[in-house]
């Protein structure tokens, strides 16, 4: 296995980790989401730091996403480029 290729499977790895803490810390704010006007079971310190948790988690996340493009052909080209405007009309 090339270092490349071993770098790849890590990153899978950890974006698995990721993925999967992200699941449980947004089921726990499912599960403690209380109606308007009640107060959550959850101190306020623990709900900043839930956020701070999830905001690093997505940075990493942003940070990974490049190691994990997929596999492409010598030939392929590295981006395609689509116009979203509408084509104008001859009169």
């Amino acid at each position: 296995m090339s270092d490349e290729q071993g770098q790849e499977n890590s990153a899978d790895k950890e974006m698995k980790v990721l993925r999967a803490v992200k699941m449980v810390i947004t089921n726990v704010i499912k599960d403690t989401t209380t109606e308007p006007g009640m107060k959550h079971p959850l101190s306020n310190e623990t709900i900043t730091d839930i956020r701070q948790c999830l905001g690093l988690i997505t940075a990493r996340e942003n940070e990974l996403s490049p190691m994990m493009h997929r596999p492409r052909f010598t030939d392929e080209p590295e981006k395609v480029v689509v116009s979203l405007a509408t084509p104008k009309k001859d009169k």
